[in-house]
């Protein structure tokens, strides 16, 4: 079972039924719920989601949706040493510099899924858009 790193995007596709993206979002989030891959994010992913999510509901519907996807989905953890690693990095996104290393530090991420792959581009784990991952796997 793969375990991936899921980019706030991914979940911000599903939430808003962005065209074309949200149908592959849809299809991870399907096989988190079923079991086939265990899905993560950080707890700065979920902190982007309200706050873009809010801009479009109320405080209880966005909560009600990040529920959705803890019920599915798992939280790595984020340190001051990760922090720190991210802000000594040649990341030149820190949010994405702070989510990479927190999958280093996290052993067994196989994958992280964005569709913002050249932020990505010091990466030594996988990355992946979701399109991609989904073509490249069966599940």
């Amino acid at each position: 079972m793969n375990r991936l790193l899921i980019d706030s995007d991914v979940a911000l596709d599903f939430f808003f039924d962005r065209s074309p993206y949200s149908e592959s979002a849809a299809e991870i989030f399907k096989r988190c719920e079923s079991g086939d891959i265990k899905g993560y994010f950080t707890p700065l992913a979920f902190s982007n989601m309200y706050y873009i999510m809010r801009k479009t509901a109320s405080h209880q519907v966005v909560l009600e949706k990040i529920k959705l996807l803890l019920s599915i989905t798992d939280v790595l953890q984020m340190t001051r040493s990760i922090v720190f690693q991210a802000a000594n990095s040649e990341f030149k996104d820190f949010e994405d510099a702070l989510q990479y290393f927190s999958a280093i530090h996290n052993n067994g991420i196989d994958i992280i899924l964005s569709r913002n792959l050249k932020d990505y581009a010091k990466s030594k784990i996988a990355v992946m858009t979701p399109e991609h991952y989904l073509k490249t796997t069966s599940a």
